[in-house]
């Protein structure tokens, strides 16, 4: 077996946009406008939630789970992004590419069973309205959210792991603008079956687990509404449950074209970071225009704030 120093590569450098030298300060720019719009948008809907009491439900509760990840997921690569853009410098140290490896395959992965917990939220209110409340009570919720963050954070220790125990002695370039399983394995010199096989069998165990509950959510959800008589409860079910499928779409969408592909597919570079982009960065500030735009009472929340806000200004 070959053996090599882990320490050789003490830095990465990230290529991802070095190829645009001449757009790095328009970039900046359009980027820091994206990550201010993230946090305006999912800070108003965590204020909205946390301060209306009308939303202090589960499906709320999940809701703002959600923009807390939205929050977080981003802010592991933008800022580092940003500051790479600004200064012209393009590298992260080692133990800096361990940790937003880890942090944002963990918040990603988070998300996956989130959306699975929200879709079960969703299949429980429409099946089983009556014994909504008994099924989907405080402790229940806890729970499900708790197991959510300590599966994906476990996930992610595992990938972790198993990514940085590889060799790096042929290159530290990571073609990507953050530190990625894939990308960075592909610098490994050293054999990287095991990583390979872990990233195949646990992330897809977890990963079609995750997606056949939310899909056999939706078959169930569907089914029962179209047996509904009411149109306008027809209506009133589906958009509750259109503003998730959404972000179910979108997120399953940029996810499944980032990872799942054969290998021997003809693809650019360039399209699979802008496709990354939309992932890491863009998803994260649609979901809470997605949210406000489709649900009545987020709007009327956040308008009932901010009136109180201004109230209180002109005061």
């Amino acid at each position: 077996m070959d053996t090599y120093n882990l320490t050789t590569v003490t830095e990465f450098i990230l290529t991802g946009l070095s190829d645009l030298p001449e757009m790095r300060y328009p970039l900046f720019v359009v980027f820091s406008v994206i990550y201010q719009i993230t946090l305006v948008g999912n800070g108003a809907i965590l204020l909205a939630i946390g301060t209306e009491k009308k939303l202090h439900t589960p499906m709320y509760y999940f809701l703002a789970n959600l923009s807390i990840l939205d929050i977080f997921c981003p802010s592991v690569t933008v800022p580092k992004m940003l500051k790479n853009l600004l200064t012209g410098m393009q590298s992260i140290s080692f133990w800096g590419c361990v940790f937003q490896l880890f942090f944002l395959v963990a918040l990603a992965g988070t998300e996956v069973f989130l959306l699975s917990a929200m879709a079960y939220d969703r299949y429980v209110a429409i099946c089983f309205p009556l014994r909504y409340t008994l099924i989907m009570t405080k402790g229940h919720c806890v729970q499900l959210t708790a197991s959510t963050w300590a599966t994906g954070f476990l996930n992610s220790l595992l990938h972790t792991v198993f990514t940085f125990r590889l060799s790096f002695c042929k290159s530290n370039r990571v073609n990507q603008y953050y530190c990625d399983i894939p990308p960075v394995v592909a610098l490994a010199c050293s054999s990287t079956y095991v990583a390979d096989m872990v990233v195949l069998v646990v992330a897809g165990i977890l990963g079609i687990s995750a997606l056949s509950i939310t899909g056999l959510s939706y078959i169930y959800i569907i089914s029962t509404i179209l047996k509904m008589r009411s149109a306008e409860g027809k209506r009133k079910a589906f958009s509750t449950c259109a503003s998730h499928l959404l972000v179910v779409g979108l997120f399953y969408g940029t996810v499944l074209f980032t990872y799942v592909r054969p290998s021997s597919s003809h693809h650019s570079p360039t399209r699979d970071r802008l496709i990354s982009m939309l992932y890491g960065v863009i998803t994260p500030m649609l979901n809470p225009i997605i949210y406000s735009l489709r649900n009545t009472e987020v709007k009327g929340a956040l308008r009932e704030v901010f009136n109180h806000k201004i109230f209180s200004l002109q005061v």
